[in-house]
């Protein structure tokens, strides 16, 4: 896969196909305006070596605990995980392809059974029916219907309406590029997860992550023009800004918000008043606090390329961050079996000043390639984007 990448984009540089859209604001009269440039050959060769290069680790297949960390099996590419009022009760978004090629699905994790349900996967023996009228359904009124069985999940979060039902948003990847709407019911120790609805972004969006907000909208990044993947990967690592953050209304639809254009936007967050807005900018190692009504950038921490956000339970932000190269990344996207060894990090932020350091680091056995943690009693239960497994540790602070 990136062998056929790195010769693609040799072949565009050394063709002079490759360019990268470079447009500046001038006036508010050319605000639209764009100007292109051919991407320097050198810097362009630059960006292909950090993809062919770097070094490679061999795929953990063996599921077992190591140095005190506890592996739990049987699952397929945890990506995202939400946690239930229960306290042991997991939502996973189990990831199948960024691209929809492959189908992922819906599960629940009991933390102390360890026991994996998979409980929604767009196929007709487990999804539930749309609901009948429009007037029922939580997303756009004209959602064409519920997901195929190519249901690819991706970003997700729970969060309670003001009737105090749950809702849970889900990036969808497979058959449409759409957040998808679920209610969520957990009584008696007994969970169900409802299909009632969906948003679909305007064309070309390809997101990644998803957040509820306090009014019944939603944020939503875009890392990128999904017509243009091979480009955006390029403009990406090169520092250029390649996507933002979407807000959604039920009534209004779809928007850019003000100040969020950012290299891969990836995870995102917000603060408990909705006011603010936490943003993992990938490609450009960053996260940034952003006021969301004006746009401006409150406060930055260079993370290497920050992936999912959470809250800890003493009010911190946990950032999963990546410390392996382009190269390692796009090698573990590939994988059948086994996790990702992929160096990562988990680290721990002051919300306000976003100050803060790692509280745990993991290369190799028994899972690498972290894309989440969840503060879950007194430990961290940490997902991945290639893993057949989830992790349990303790925080080293």
């Amino acid at each position: 896969m990136v062998g056929g990448l790195v010769d693609e984009l040799v072949d565009g540089v050394m063709n002079r196909r490759v360019r990268i859209e470079i447009g500046e604001s001038r006036s508010r009269d050319a605000r639209r305006a764009q100007r292109s440039a051919s991407v320097p050959a050198c810097a362009a060769l630059l960006a292909i070596a950090a993809l062919a290069c770097g070094p490679e680790y061999p795929i953990v297949m063996e599921c077992s605990d190591r140095d005190g960390i506890h592996a739990v099996c049987g699952m397929q590419n945890p990506e995202d995980l939400a946690l239930l009022a229960d306290g042991r009760t997991l939502i996973v978004s189990q990831f199948g392809a960024m691209d929809g090629s492959k189908p992922g699905n819906l599960a629940l994790l009991d933390l102390e059974s360890e026991k994996t349900t998979i409980v929604f996967r767009g196929s007709p023996d487990v999804a539930a029916p749309a609901p009948a009228g429009g007037d029922s359904l939580w997303g756009q009124a004209d959602c064409p219907g519920p997901p195929t069985p190519a249901f690819s999940p991706h970003g997700i979060d729970l969060a309670p309406l003001p009737d105090g039902s749950l809702r849970l948003l889900v990036v969808n990847h497979g058959g449409r590029e759409a957040i998808e709407f679920f209610a969520v019911a957990h009584t008696d120790g007994a969970t169900g997860i409802t299909w009632r609805g969906c948003a679909v972004p305007p064309p070309g969006t390809y997101m990644n992550d998803v957040v509820n907000l306090p009014d019944g909208g939603l944020l939503a990044t875009h890392m990128m023009d999904k017509e243009s993947e091979t480009l955006g990967i390029i403009r990406a690592s090169l520092g250029f800004d390649t996507g933002f953050v979407y807000e959604w209304q039920p009534v209004s639809g779809f928007r850019k918000v003000p100040g969020t254009d950012a290299p891969f936007p990836n995870g995102i967050e917000l603060s408990a008043d909705g006011r603010e807005i936490y943003l993992n900018a990938y490609s450009g190692g960053e996260v940034r606090r952003i006021d969301r009504e004006t746009g401006e950038i409150l406060a930055r921490a260079s993370i290497p390329s920050p992936d999912n956000l959470s809250w800890a339970q003493d009010g911190r932000l946990l950032v999963a961050s990546h410390r392996g190269g382009i190269r390692d990344q796009m090698a573990c996207m590939g994988i059948e079996a086994g996790a990702c060894p992929m160096a990562f990090a988990i680290v721990a932020l002051d919300p306000t000043t976003l100050e803060g350091g790692p509280i745990f680091e993991n290369a190799g056995p028994p899972m690498g390639a972290g894309t989440v943690a969840l503060d879950v009693g007194d430990e961290l239960v940490i997902g991945s984007f290639a893993s057949d497994r989830v992790i349990r540790v303790k925080p080293q602070d």
